[in-house]
């Protein structure tokens, strides 16, 4: 997956006194775009030195020694374009570490950018100096990264597993049932109501498999097994699913990368060895 970085080591600690050397990688994000240059036929991060001297480099953390910045500017260093996320993951332009690194760096670069105001008095907002905050110097107010936490969910009939498409995504690959935990709601519960909501289906002996932090949508992602419990027809959400079938496990087709706790659910299924 794509934390699954060992033997690198991601050091995300709050060092506010961290500054930019002329060689420190730098991430400057526009939306769902990051400014990269392509060398070799793979994604290469500008450098400190490449920007003017005023622009502002805030340290997000470091991979190993491997410090990176994030640059709130908008000039454009010489042979960098701006590209999606989406499309460096899909074009295989980024190896592993890369990946994993954007996709951290963009969940902070989103935080920062749309927390300038506050959003109870309307100040501008400050940066936190003994934690990763930003803080309001007029009505006090406290804002940290902000994290979804969300359940992927496999739902599984004997010897065959709920596959499902999404209608209105960028992507077509086959997927599983996930969603987004409310407010007051436990995991479990998340489990049972997005399976009901998209599926139809009643579930039981919901068994917890792995996490997953998955910064490009500010997420952390539960993984969990369940069995139908009943009926199991399907009753598809045709809003937000085009395709909800059960498949068996010689037949699940797996995504075209491991990045992702969905795919590598799919592939524990696919070999028999989901929790009991």
């Amino acid at each position: 997956m794509i934390q699954d970085i060992a033997p690198h080591r991601l050091r995300n600690e709050f060092i506010p006194w961290k500054t930019a050397s002329a060689e420190s990688r730098c991430f400057v994000f526009r939306g769902r775009e990051a400014l990269i240059r392509i060398e070799d036929g793979m994604a290469k991060l500008p450098l400190r030195r490449e920007f003017p001297a005023e622009a502002e480099a805030i340290y997000l953390f470091s991979v190993d020694e491997t410090e990176y910045f994030l640059i709130r500017d908008s000039f454009v260093p010489e042979g960098c374009v701006y590209k999606t996320v989406h499309a460096l993951r899909n074009d295989g332009n980024m190896d592993s570490l890369l990946t994993f690194a954007m996709f951290t760096a963009q969940q902070l670069a989103g935080w920062y950018n749309d927390n300038v105001f506050c959003g109870t008095c309307g100040s501008r907002t400050v940066l936190g100096e003994v934690e990763r905050s930003i803080i309001c110097p007029k009505c006090g107010r406290i804002i940290y990264p902000r994290i979804a936490p969300a359940v992927i969910v496999g739902v599984t009939n004997g010897d065959k597993i709920l596959l499902t498409k999404y209608r209105a995504r960028l992507y077509s690959y086959y997927a599983l049932i996930a969603g987004f935990t409310e407010i007051g709601e436990s995991f479990e519960g998340t489990v049972e109501r997005e399976v009901m909501e998209e599926a139809g289906l009643h579930v039981k002996n919901i068994r917890y498999y792995k996490s997953q932090p998955w910064g490009i949508a500010d997420n952390i992602l539960s993984g969990y097994f369940c069995d139908v419990d009943g009926d199991p027809t399907i009753h598809l959400d045709t809003d937000e699913l085009k395709v909800g079938k059960w498949t068996a496990r010689e037949d699940v087709i797996l995504q075209p990368d491991e990045l992702s706790l969905t795919n590598e659910m799919m592939k524990v299924f696919k070999e028999g060895r989901e929790p009991r």
